[in-house]
């Protein structure tokens, strides 16, 4: 199975926006995943509209925006009129989770749910039918470089017997370092967003370190 190899925007080089997104681009990545915080719903202010804007402005390839935001269906109209393609909501910022989720369908984009290591699956399952994309959070939300949640891999393990009966993709948000991709892809996760733990801030290009993915 083809991995989807995302790689989390928070982490590049906003110096340079342009020139990051062009080796990205060399690289053949899969998709741009966008966290969106408004330090409240997490502790950390990151990207915005603009950066949304920008990125769309140098690719045609699927942009997601993952919200962690209180009251998601106040704003998800402003991610998608900026670009992205999928949205992600979190069960725990919004009261009427399915009515967002139709929502996004409605304006034909994808839906996603995002899932952190302390929201149980018993509390989400009924909106598995509305969604494109389930994002599961093995750290948690909102900084980078923290350690992997060894008890996520249950949940993950779940979800991905559960994409049989729902059709959706399983992705993985949090430390996901080339172990961990190669051990979570061998079980059925569909993709990855990569972070510092696989991408940024290494010696070797972009595309040396899509390419060793890629093989694992």
């Amino acid at each position: 199975m083809e991995k989807i190899l995302a790689p989390s925007m928070m982490c590049a080089n906003f110096g340079n926006l342009e020139k990051e997104i062009e080796l990205l681009e060399q690289a053949n990545i899969d998709m741009y995943h966008c966290d969106i915080m408004d330090g409240h719903f997490v502790p950390n202010i990151t990207m915005g509209i603009n950066d949304v804007r920008t990125i769309r402005k140098y690719t045609s390839k699927l942009i997601d925006c993952h919200l962690m935001i209180d009251n998601p269906s106040e704003k998800v109209d402003w991610f998608i009129e900026a670009g992205a393609d999928i949205i992600y909501i979190h069960p725990e910022s919004e009261r009427y989770i399915i009515k967002t989720l139709s929502h996004i369908k409605d304006r034909g984009k994808l839906a996603g749910l995002a899932i952190n290591p302390d929201t149980s699956l018993e509390t989400i399952q009924e909106t598995l039918e509305l969604v494109d994309y389930v994002l599961v959070m093995t750290v948690n939300p909102g900084f980078a470089g923290q350690k992997f949640i060894d008890f996520t891999r249950k949940k993950i393990a779940k979800l991905i017997d559960l994409k049989k009966e729902f059709g959706y993709k399983v992705m993985i948000d949090g430390a996901c370092s080339p172990a961990i991709i190669e051990e979570l892809s061998s079980l059925g996760a569909d993709g990855f967003i990569l972070g510092t733990s696989a991408l940024f801030g290494k010696e070797k290009s972009y595309a040396t370190l899509i390419e060793e993915l890629r093989r694992l």
